[in-house]
């Protein structure tokens, strides 16, 4: 695969058209029905909880939130092949992965509330907190890939970036060094064309992002990000190629995001109606649900079905993390230091002053 999709020969690798049809029979990946189904189940309970907690945010009962819409089958292919002894250093817009790593929605609402229970994950193994900061999270990435080749463990590291991040001089560092100490680590480029308005052609003069893996002497494969079958081959097959010892390989999955860069940002102020329409076709979830269709093995009225009952339960979920209390104020400023320093202590004490005024302030308007 990694030769005859070279990143240099400028060759996308793709499985499956914008119909669902298979246009690439020799590297359709070794993935019963079963499977494809249970990916595309997930895929979707991903879409459904996406846009549910972009209308709890307009309602006023979340924070500022980062939509995964029209990015899920590349989180949905990661999913399905990474085991539970792998690491997921993500960023903020691999919803499917998180669910799949272990962490619960419930535990993600409450961190887009401010909770810093949000990222306990208590039943997620090997998962690192969302990185907010762009691209730090790269150069952890690759400390636990080196730590895994030094000590000889059977594992690997999965972890994620926006295009934008590809211009950070942490993306630079983390594939060099990866690429020196031949870490374990399957680097997977979200190239969904924007860097919150900054379009990719403004982002390198290079041949997209999988190009560059040649000047860190690392594999590397430009894929279709919205096939799930061909993320899912190329990133089984990287994951096989880094565990055995090879070093790190780079992804670059060419995708789209359908929404807006976070809840605070309108898209509609930087791209056309007509380039979104002309993603729309290349839709993750229409393509995979149309294969599923061809096969039999899924209808309109299954997926009807299937998103009233995930509403219920996304709702559930989400009122459980509504009503967990009240942040303790105490908690905002006593993590900086071993012992809290007087100034502190003294902004803590006026911040309780003016939750209390406030309070009282808004009983005596009503």
């Amino acid at each position: 695969m990694f030769k005859e999709y070279d990143p240099i020969k400028k060759n996308m690798f793709q499985v499956m058209d914008n119909d669902g049809k298979i246009i690439n029979k020799k590297f359709m990946p070794d993935i019963d029905n079963a499977e494809i189904l249970e990916s595309y189940k997930n895929m979707l309970f991903a879409r459904t909880a996406d846009n549910m907690t972009v209308s709890y945010q307009r309602q006023g009962r979340i924070f500022t939130y980062p939509p995964n819409y029209g990015q899920e089958a590349i989180s949905g292919a990661v999913a399905r092949i990474m085991r539970d002894e792998d690491w997921l250093v993500p960023a903020f817009r691999e919803l499917g992965a998180y669910l799949a790593k272990g962490a619960t929605l419930k535990e993600i609402f409450l961190y887009f509330m401010g909770y810093e229970e949000g990222v306990n994950f208590k039943n997620a193994k090997n998962f690192v907190p969302y990185a907010v900061p762009i691209a730090s999270q790269l150069l952890h990435a690759v400390g636990i890939g080196y730590e895994i080749k030094y000590n000889k463990k059977d594992q690997v590291v999965y972890t994620f970036v926006g295009d934008g991040g590809t211009s950070e001089g942490d993306f630079h560092e983390a594939l060099n060094f990866a690429g020196v100490w031949k870490a374990p680590v399957v680097f997977i480029v979200q190239n969904n064309q924007y860097g919150i308005s900054t379009p990719f052609r403004m982002q390198t003069a290079s041949d997209g992002v999988a190009i560059k893996s040649y000047a860190y002497g690392i594999k590397g494969i430009q894929v279709d990000g919205n096939d799930f079958f061909a993320m899912y081959k190329a990133v089984k097959e990287s994951a096989e190629y880094a565990k055995a010892g090879n070093g790190p390989v780079l992804i670059e999955a060419v995708t789209y995001r359908k929404g807006a860069h976070t809840t605070s940002d309108d898209p509609s102020k930087y791209r056309t109606k007509e380039e979104e329409d002309e993603w729309d076709v290349k839709d993750p979830l229409k393509r995979l649900k149309s294969y599923l269709k061809s096969q039999k093995l899924f209808t309109d009225k299954d997926e009807e079905t299937l998103i009233e009952d995930y509403k219920k339960e996304i709702d559930r979920q989400f009122i459980e993390a509504e009503n967990f209390g009240a942040y303790p104020l105490e908690d905002i400023f006593k993590y900086t230091y071993g012992d809290m320093p007087d100034d502190l202590k003294q902004q803590m004490v006026e911040h309780e002053k003016f939750l209390k005024w406030k309070e009282l302030s808004l009983k005596t308007n009503v």
